[in-house]
This record gives structure tokens, sequence and C-alpha cells, in this order.
């Protein structure tokens, strides 16, 4: 029976057909409950139940499909009316994917739907705020201490949106879970970039984000075998409380003591590493007392100070708030591709995998330039073609697939975007730089939402097209942009504003140089590690 002659169909067992049917065609995942029918469900549980639902349901001939929130008015002793309806304050759910969601305990759905939006918003709110707060303060009190504060923070609020009964309380925590977060995230990552020489530069800034997809394969397997939101939040947040012990196990940055004239615990850094590494320091080269350490009182606004500062520093905000559009906005549609939920976020993780996977093979070849260019460029041309089966109705493989290479491109994007900007900026305001950076991005992915929605406001095609082609146009164009960005491959991070300003033209040594000093190798054994000296770039 096909849906046109299942409507037109008015006898008793053609509109119980007409409502199995429709449940089956329904995209919607919940419906408003019966009236006066106690312990209503979404699944039919019989002919008379199918039929009870087509009578006090209204069928919504446009759409062809039953209203989710409205009702036909129902009086006890005389039924359903046929032409007045109303609005409903109860919902049945679809509960065949999921057991609880958020959306399901807190009913989020119909007039309340918009909740969503605004929970989503909030959520990235706490990661615009957290970058400039917790990436400001990471410059002033050290990496490791707002890492630590970071890790306490979202340990303390994630664990506690397990608990949470109403939506005020959810979204608080659950900003302050990404403003942690973040917080955790930058600091760990600077922290990582600092305590490397520039040959390993790739591994610590790439090799961070391919355990953050581990982290994605990890969430999605523990999600399909816990479908109860509660159970599932709990269970990904309580491991987060191991990492305090990285108190004791994680050094502070020597690039940031030594900055900040704490040389004695930058001694001991350093002692550390060298033992770890097998090299043997001379004194002379652990004289860190007769550094001359500069840049003391430069902040994040002096990259504005100067036209090649201020527009390198748009051209990399620019960037992380395209990759993160792209990045966040395919990311988000997972849901609403066709197929199993799961199956296409595994498949989503893949794709995110295989390009960090690629970033780490060519980083180091091509250099950090024309791969963020390239990346760029795939996600963007990838965005723009997505149009093509949108609008002629092709199978839907292909926009799975041009969605994958997308996600590739934006993902790729935004490892190189991480790397490339811890090393343009200098050490002075290196996590501070990160969090405006990080901040930009959090303004990407507020803004997504919205340009998706431009589709609304335009009728035809164009308008399904709109969201498709600003996407992909911003895309082409930050990776046009970062072509103006100079090469940072194998190139010692800079210390300084000036350092910074410099970067392009030459390779300007360090304020504290010790590779004279380091290439006094140890008589006893001779090792040597040219990635550890001390020279401004470990």
């Amino acid at each position: 029976m096909t849906l046109a002659f299942a409507v037109a169909d008015e006898t008793k067992s053609g509109r119980e057909k007409l409502a199995t049917l429709l449940r089956i065609q329904n995209p919607h995942f919940h419906l408003c409950v019966i009236p006066g029918l106690l312990n209503d469900t979404y699944k039919i549980q019989g002919q008379w139940h199918a039929e009870l639902e087509n009578r006090s349901i209204p069928y919504l001939q446009d759409d062809k499909e039953y209203s989710e929130c409205e009702v036909y008015r129902y009086t006890n002793g005389v039924g359903f009316s046929t032409n007045v309806t109303e609005s409903c304050h109860a919902w049945v759910y679809d509960r065949s994917t999921f057991d609880r969601t958020v959306v399901t305990d807190l009913n989020l759905v119909c007039g309340d739907k918009m909740l969503r939006t605004y929970a989503n918003m909030i959520l990235m709110g706490g990661l615009l705020v957290g970058s400039l707060v917790l990436g400001s303060l990471s410059d002033v009190i050290g990496r490791k201490k707002v890492l630590l504060i970071g890790v306490a923070g979202h340990f303390g609020s994630s664990l506690g949106v397990t608990f949470v009964t109403s939506y005020e309380a959810f979204v608080i925590l659950r900003f302050s879970t990404t403003f942690f977060g973040i917080g955790m995230f930058l600091s760990a990552f600077v922290i990582g970039m600092e305590l490397v020489g520039p040959s390993k530069r790739k591994y610590a800034g790439i090799v961070i984000e391919i355990f953050w997809c581990i982290g994605l394969f990890i969430q999605n397997g523990v999600a399909y075998g816990l479908r109860d939101w509660r159970y599932l939040q709990a269970a990904l947040s309580a491991p987060t409380v191991l990492f305090l012990s990285y108190w004791w196990l994680l050094p502070e940055s020597p690039r940031w003591l030594i900055n900040k004239g704490k040389l004695k615990e930058a001694e001991i850094v350093i002692k550390k590493a060298a033992k770890g590494n097998g090299v043997e320091l001379s004194k002379k080269a652990l004289r860190l007392d007769e550094l001359e350490v500069e840049g003391e009182g430069e902040r994040i606004w002096h990259m504005f100070t100067t036209p090649v500062l201020l527009i390198r520093s748009l051209v990399i905000f620019f960037n992380w708030l395209v990759a993160s559009m792209v990045y966040y906005g395919l990311s988000l549609n997972v849901g609403g591709l066709s197929g199993n939920i799961y199956l296409n976020f595994f498949i989503s993780a893949v794709a995110e995998l295989a390009s960090y996977i690629f970033c780490l093979l060519l980083l180091d070849v091509t250099g950090r330039k024309p791969l963020q260019c390239i990346s760029m460029l795939v996600g963007g041309v990838a965005c723009i073609a997505t149009m093509a089966p949108v609008i002629t109705d092709a199978p839907e493989w292909i926009t799975m697939v041009l969605s994958m290479v997308g996600k590739f491109g934006a993902s790729a994007a935004f490892a190189v975007i991480y790397v490339f900007s811890a090393e343009l900026f200098p050490t002075v305001m290196r996590n501070s730089g990160m969090g405006l950076s990080s901040f930009s991005a959090r303004i990407g992915g507020v803004v997504a939402p919205y340009i998706a929605d431009l589709g609304d406001m335009v009728d035809g095609h164009f308008g399904v097209a709109l969201p498709l082609i600003i996407f992909g146009g911003a895309s082409v164009l930050a990776g046009l942009l970062a072509l103006l960005l100079p090469e940072t491959l194998d190139r010692k991070l800079p210390d300084t504003v000036e350092d910074a300003k410099n970067f392009a033209k030459q390779k300007k040594a360090s304020a504290y140089v010790l590779d004279n000093m380091a290439e006094e190798k140890d008589s006893s054994n001779g090792k040597y590690n040219q990635a550890f000296t001390p020279d401004g770039s470990y």
C-alpha cells in the first residue's frame, strides 16, 4: 500500500494501516500522549492502539506525518473532537535507539525545542570563555597549574551533569564542563609543544589529536553499550579523576619557567628530561642564571601593534574560525545522516583519524603552510560539492561520502592550525595566543547553526545550497589566506614579539642561546641530543 493510497483510505482497516505505516516513515522520535490513555507508548501495541492514535492525533497532509505537538481535544463522555486541536503537554518517545536522553527526560520538544539550540550555544560559550580566561591564566601562573585546575573543574562539572533534574542546572554545568575542558586541553597541548625540539613538534602537535580521536572511538563504543544518558555521562566522566596524578607525573614547561625567571625549577626539569633521554649536560650548559631573558611584560595585544603581526594574527584567527565552523558543523550533523547513528559516528571518527595520520606523515614533508592550505581547500570543495546530490536528489551515499571528505579536510586543517599557531606565537604569550585562537574557533562553532538555518529563509534549491556555499567558500578563502603566513618547519620557536616580527626574515637566535654550551659534550660517553639543546627550541 502506497502512502498516497493509504491517506485516501478512510476505512477502519485503512486507518490502522496508515498509523502503522506512518510510524515506520516518520523521521521524528516523539508523539503526543493519547489523551485519557494511561501508560501510552511510542511503539504500536496493536490495532486498537493504531486506531486510537489515528483518531486522537491530527494527520498533517502536507508533511505526510502525524503532528508531534498537537492532539484533538478530548472530552470525557464525548470523545475526540474532529476539528478542534490543542497543544499537548506530555509525549511518548521512540526508545529503539536510546533508552533515555536529556531531551526525553526534560521534554525538550515542541515549544521547548529551541532550548536544545540554546544548550548547544551555552556549551560553545563555555569553550569560548574558557579559551580566553584559562588560556591567559596559563601564561601567568603556569601551564601545569591551569591543566590541573581544568582537570578538577572538568571532573566535578561533568560528573555533576549526571544528577541534574532541571534545564537550568544542566546548561550551567555544561558551560562549566567545557570552560574547564578547553583550559585543560590547551594547557596540555602547549606543554607538549614546549617540551620537545623542532623535529618532534609534529608528534607533540598531531599525536594529541590522534588521542582525541581514540576518545571518539571509546565514546562511541561506550554509548553503544549504555543507552541511558545518565549512565553514559557517569562512565565517561569518572576516569577524568585519574589525571589529577599529573601533579606528580607532569613537569612544568621549562620554557615558561625560564621566561618567568624560575631558573632553579627549570634546571630540575631540564636535568630530568636529559636523564630520560640518556643525555648528560655539562655544568656550563646548566648555568641558567647567566641567561638574559627578554620579552618580560609583553602581552597578547602586542601582537597587534605592527601591520605584519596584525595580519598574521587575523589570518590565524580566521583559519581557526572556519576550521571550527566546518568541523563542528559536519560532526554535529552525523545524526542527520541516513543510516545507523553509531555506524555514522564511527565512519566520521575513521575519517578524522585518517586526516591526523595524513598530517603526521606530511607535516614535515610539505611544511605547515602548504598542508594547511590544501586541507582547507579539500574541506571547502567537498562542502560546495555536497550541493549537487542535495539539489538533484542523488543517492544518499554520495552525500555521506562528500560529508566524510569534508570532515577529513576540516579535521586535518584543525590539526595543522593547532601546530602552526603554537609555533607562530612567542613563548611569553603562547597560551594566550592559543586561547584567543580557540576563542575565534568557538565563534565559528556558534555561528555555524545560524548559517545552516539560512536555508529556511530562502526558497528553492538555492536555499538548500546557500549554507553550503558559505561554508565551502569560507574554507577556500581561509586556505588561500594561510599562504600569507611564514613557514615554521624546522624553525625554533619565537620567544618574544621581536622574534615573531622577524620570524619570516631570518633565523634569529633566542635571547638565551645555549647551543654552544651544549656542544661541550660529556667526555665520558659523548652523548648529545640535538633535539634537547635548550636554545629556545626544546
